[in-house]
């Protein structure tokens, strides 16, 4: 009964099972690597396995290995060349699973290298991360021809848990980048209201106590230039309640929570320098940090244009359809936007309130920035 195939149907599952619990633990992408080497190999009663990653520039790089003693492997390394018949080099190109049967008949400097390393024959599944092909798991043999029909697919379980394992290990980093950015963030926008409230605001406060000084020194002995000082005090006093309420207005405009987006959003395209056509907003009042998101991200929209896009007109749309609100940022300029900290900051606001935000801007072909958030 060891041998029968429901005997190694469940061998199988088990494996795959003690992979799937390793990959929920969130471990290190390395200890899963090596654990499905292991269990290819071992579930498969195969003589070697490797798992590898496709790079950028059409190598490989073999991250991990797993042999029975003494038994043909593929070593670890950089720079592994990916051109080709190779089991792995037909999957980099077809995203399929592959196999190549006997190396002897196969040319190019990667099927050399596998026949140096002692290996006659090999099946390769894909690992497919984020919709992209990011490398596979190969399964080798010292000899020809000893892969069954169909072996090619029973790695490709395993490979689909390696997905579901780089898949956390990018969110845990998304993540982490995500809070260092949204600490860096309010330590700058902290720094800037101190610069602002010291440099501005602050300063006519200290001038505006030294002329009330003055004032109240000359009021007995010259009640007219008394007056006078006290003109100046008015008018330091005005200008000091405009510097706090345009910094007010920056860090969460009145208009927005008082008047709603629909006001908000037309107060900004009448303050752009450029034209600003609203296509559509939505009448009804929207979720507070929703309104604050999509205003904001107009408000970026529309200062990038003005800077550096070279626009000559923007339109702006707000749509709410069910339970998504959609906004929609378009300008007629040069393009070729690269994210900020101002798009990257919105990105977060916006991943924060589980939404998302993309930025297309071709070279020349203008820039359009999109968001997308849940109302619910």
């Amino acid at each position: 009964m060891t041998n029968s195939p429901f005997q190694a149907l469940l061998d199988e599952q088990a494996a795959l099972r003690r992979v799937a619990v390793l990959v929920a633990s969130d471990p290190e992408p390395q200890q899963v690597f090596e654990l499905v080497c292991e269990a290819v190999a071992t579930v498969l009663g195969v003589q070697s396995t490797n798992l590898t990653r496709f790079e950028d520039d059409g190598t490989q790089t073999v991250l991990a290995g797993w042999s029975v003693n003494g038994a043909p492997t593929f070593p670890p390394g950089r720079g592994v060349p990916l051109e080709g018949n190779a089991a792995v080099a037909k999957l980099s190109r077809s995203g399929q699973p592959e196999r190549v049967d006997d190396y002897s008949t196969v040319d190019g400097e990667l099927a050399r290298r596998i026949r140096a390393a002692g290996i006659a024959s090999s099946v390769a599944a894909p690992i497919t991360c984020a919709g992209r092909l990011w490398g596979a798991i190969v399964a080798s043999s010292g000899q020809a021809h000893s892969f069954r029909q169909g072996t090619e697919q029973r790695v490709a379980g395993f490979a689909e848990l390696v997905a579901n394992a780089l898949a956390n290990a990018d969110a845990r980093e998304q993540l982490a980048t995500s809070r260092e950015r949204i600490v860096e963030a309010t330590d700058a926008e902290r720094r800037r209201l101190e610069r602002n409230l010291h440099d501005g605001a602050q300063q006519r406060l200290v001038s505006l106590a030294l002329i009330l000084r003055e004032a109240e020194a000359k009021l007995d002995e010259n009640p007219d230039a008394a007056r006078w000082r006290l003109a100046e005090a008015r008018e330091e006093l005005t200008l000091a309640i405009d510097e706090l309420r345009e910094l007010a207005r920056g860090i969460h405009p009145a208009v927005l929570t008082d008047r709603g987006l629909r006001v908000a959003v037309e107060s900004l395209a009448r303050r752009a320098p450029m034209p600003v056509r609203i296509e559509e907003l939505p009448e009804p009042r929207l979720p507070q940090p929703i309104e604050a998101a999509i205003y904001y991200l107009v408000a970026e929209a529309l200062t990038n244009a003005a800077r550096h896009a070279q626009a000559g007109e923007v339109t702006v749309r707000v749509v709410q359809n069910g339970k998504l609100a959609t906004v929609e940022v378009a300008d007629d300029g040069v393009g070729g936007v690269q994210e900020g900290t101002g798009l990257c900051g919105l990105r977060d606001r916006f991943e924060a309130l589980r939404g998302t935000l993309a930025v297309d801007s071709p070279q020349g072909q203008g820039t359009v920035v999109r968001g997308q958030l849940p109302l619910s």
